[in-house]
């Protein structure tokens, strides 16, 4: 059960930020609840699975827009890349091949793990 708990919040997270489903304030304070791993991997997932998308303009305009009105974006993300869990994934995934769902499954069970 603990597990389909941390899935969906983390999902909440993701959607929040790729779909627009909730307020940018409200974001950031699941990004404060975050773990640093997350929020490095939610984002770089975001920027790459969007770079040549024909949504990106939103996509990437949230992205743009919660990182510059919540600095601790910044600073988790540098927390977050060096850890041996974004290592692991980056060297066995690719981001781009994976959708919504399998990315969020496949982290959080290493997370839980």
């Amino acid at each position: 059960m603990a597990f389909e708990i941390e899935q969906r919040e983390a999902r909440r997270l993701l959607d929040g930020i790729e779909l627009g489903s909730m307020p940018t304030a409200d974001v950031a304070r699941l990004i404060e609840l975050a773990d640093p791993v997350w929020v490095y991997l939610v984002f770089t997932w975001l920027r790459t699975r969007y770079a040549k998308h024909a949504a990106a303009s939103g996509v990437i305009g949230r992205i743009v827009e919660i990182s510059q009105r919540y600095p601790i974006v910044a600073r988790m993300m540098k927390e977050g890349q060096p850890d041996s869990l974004v290592e692991w994934f980056e060297s066995t995934y690719e981001y781009r091949e994976l959708d919504a769902d399998a990315f969020v499954q496949i982290v959080i069970e290493k997370f839980e793990s």
